[in-house]
């Protein structure tokens, strides 16, 4: 969750955090394939915490606030990291290992110092958009120069020689999600020249009135497209068929998009096209048939909670509400 709220990529937290984790599981003991499983699931909870990259393609495709989605992606993206808990407790009961012993204060302490400044990040850019001093993309240009500054000055990881390489990956991750955005938006026109919207609007008629079972619908369709297609091309597929659907139905956008991206998130894991599959594969080491078991218990874990909000909207609503209060409150 705290690399989550560091990165937003669901892909760089699961290669992060596996290629630290998954040798000391190892070494303790874990079965290994569940040890990746479990970390290609904690990863896939970064498109829904903020910042989450996410909630910014779908906003910018949607037209929905992303200060909001972000504010109500928060208690979703903490209730996928409980499930994972339980889940563990669940499967792992019964593993022999031998656990590291446990540090003293003083080495917590350190750790804590040495890492301050990173896991400042998350609390400057909630902190602004929060408090209204920026927008979401006036944020992230400040965490862009700030994570510049800190790695240069601070921990001194980062050389000036490499800051063109730097911004060249940079230009060239962008470039990429731009070209998707932009396939998008003309798949969105011929979307609409083709009137598929309203022939599948036409074809959910009888549902229409009862937005829970129109919910479900459409989350069951998303977890289909999303075994086949990968997270960015699906967000911008499906948005511009299902967006008209949800204003229709009277289903608050946010609240649809904290779904919408928490079931998109899911199919990163998600055989046989997951691509946090794939990334956690190649960290540990094991082939994709072993990941594939290890990983479903949280697999499903997850579903529950997905599906769990689909009934029980309000535990997405009143989180974001009470949220948003509190920054009307500061400004």
């Amino acid at each position: 969750i705290i690399m989550a709220s560091l990165s937003g990529s669901a892909a760089a937290d699961t290669a992060a955090i596996g290629s630290i984790l998954i040798p000391m599981m190892r070494n303790a003991g874990y079965n290994v394939p569940r040890a990746a499983g479990l970390i290609a699931s904690g990863g896939i909870i970064a498109p829904v915490i903020p910042p989450s990259i996410g909630f910014i393609i779908f906003g910018v495709a949607a037209n929905v606030s992303i200060t909001q989605l972000f504010l109500a992606g928060v208690f979703p993206g903490l209730l996928m990291g409980l499930s994972l808990v339980v889940a563990w407790a669940i499967v792992a009961r019964r593993e022999i290992v031998k656990p590291y012993p446990r540090q003293p204060w003083s080495a917590r302490l350190k750790a804590f110092k040495d890492g301050f400044f990173a896991l400042l990040m998350p609390a400057i850019i909630l902190g602004c958009i929060k408090f209204g001093w920026a927008t979401p993309t006036e944020a992230a240009v400040f965490a862009a120069v700030y994570a510049l500054f800190v790695g240069l000055f601070i921990y001194r990881e980062l050389r000036f020689s490499q800051i063109y390489g730097v911004f060249l990956l940079a230009a060239k991750t962008t470039a990429a999600v731009m070209l998707l955005v932009a396939a998008a938006l003309i798949s969105a026109w011929l979307i609409t020249q083709a009137n598929i919207p309203a022939e599948l609007g036409a074809l959910l008629e009888p549902i229409k009135d009862n937005p829970t079972i129109l919910l479900l619908v459409m989350m069951a369709l998303v977890v289909v497209v999303g075994t086949a297609l990968d997270f960015a091309p699906t967000v911008l597929i499906l948005t511009p068929i299902l967006m008209p659907l949800v204003k229709e139905a009277g289903i608050n956008p946010v609240y649809f998009g904290v779904l919408f991206i928490m079931n998109n998130a899911v199919g990163l894991i998600t055989p046989p096209v997951g691509i946090v599959l794939n990334v956690v594969c190649g960290v540990a080491r094991v082939p994709m048939g072993a990941v594939i078991r290890g990983v479903t218990p949280f697999l499903i874990a997850q579903t529950i909670v997905l599906f769990a909000l689909v009934f029980l909207p309000q535990w997405v609503i009143a989180p974001l509400n009470w949220l948003r209060d509190r920054m009307t409150f500061w400004e």
